[in-house]
């Protein structure tokens, strides 16, 4: 799906000269490796942030581990690989458009306990879930009450939507049991949604870190992390800021209210306020 962010093109923090989770996130590239630089497969082609690794680099720093067979490249050629580890009920950890994160099959019930392990989070804390494309959020969540063009407007990009599940939701029930919503993200990053396309399922994702820390732009960010994870795909540093995807709710009719302001709080509301949504004040 050649169809690049409708939010990212606008930010500054996305100009920025560091390099980002990305480079060019929207179709899937054939290009992989080209000599020796490292092409990620992450962002939308108007964004044109400077690679922050080399392959001499990654010799020296990333692949240190080598030996351990963690550390790979996020690049399209590993994109099988990925798929095959979720679909073995492995935790990995990923770039995206905003973060790092942990990933896993949604459906696996014993995956999504290890994620809450590695990260010693407590299990009433829910967890989001990514899909490959936009159309693929209707098998999860409830949309016929969004207005026309709002998802595609919003996604892909640096926002996690709250959705109602719905009775016809095809998301296990031990996936953050007792909550009837869902958060939802289509990151503006290739690697991660070519993962979830070639899973044909949707993704538990979380940030790539010890619950209350800091939230990794890096993979050295969360090196004490990585013997938990099946592998950890490099996608270099990421210039979001460890501010995280924006979350807005999105379960009632004609409103909508942020739940967390993260990267693009000012463009997602300009959007939703575009397709006549209300914002909706504080809870009383």
């Amino acid at each position: 799906m050649n169809i690049p962010t409708k939010i990212a093109g606008r930010f500054p923090l996305f100009l920025s000269s560091d390099p980002l989770l990305p480079s060019s996130c929207s179709s899937l590239p054939s290009r992989g490796l080209r000599s020796l630089s490292l092409v990620p497969i992450l962002h939308s082609r108007r964004l044109k942030p400077k690679m922050a690794w080399s392959l001499e680099k990654l010799d020296a720093a990333a692949f240190e581990v080598t030996q351990l067979g963690v550390v790979r490249p996020a690049t399209e050629a590993q994109i099988d690989e990925a798929v095959e580890a979720l679909r073995a009920g492995k935790v990995i950890a990923v770039p995206t458009d905003t973060l790092y994160g942990f990933t896993c099959d949604a459906c696996s019930l014993e995956a999504v306990h290890r994620i809450y392990e590695i990260k010693g989070r407590k299990h009433t804390s829910p967890l989001a879930i990514c899909v490959g494309d936009v159309p693929d959020i209707t098998r999860f969540a409830v949309t016929d009450h969004l207005p026309h063009g709002l998802l595609e407007s919003l996604l892909p990009g640096p926002v996690t939507l709250v959705l109602r599940r719905g009775d016809s939701s095809m998301l296990e029930k031990s996936l953050n049991p007792g909550l009837e919503s869902i958060g939802v993200r289509v990151p503006d990053c290739n690697f991660i949604r070519g993962i979830a396309r070639g899973r044909g399922s949707a993704l538990a994702l979380t940030s790539a870190n010890l619950s209350g820390q800091p939230s990794s732009v890096s993979i050295k960010d969360f090196k004490n992390l990585w013997e938990h994870c099946a592998y950890v795909y490099q996608g270099g540093v990421l210039p979001s800021g460890c501010a995280g995807s924006t979350v807005v709710d999105l379960t009632r009719l004609g409103k909508f209210k942020i739940l967390r302001s993260g990267s693009a709080r000012e463009e997602t509301v300009a959007i939703l306020e575009r397709h006549s949504l209300e914002e909706e004040g504080p809870s009383s």
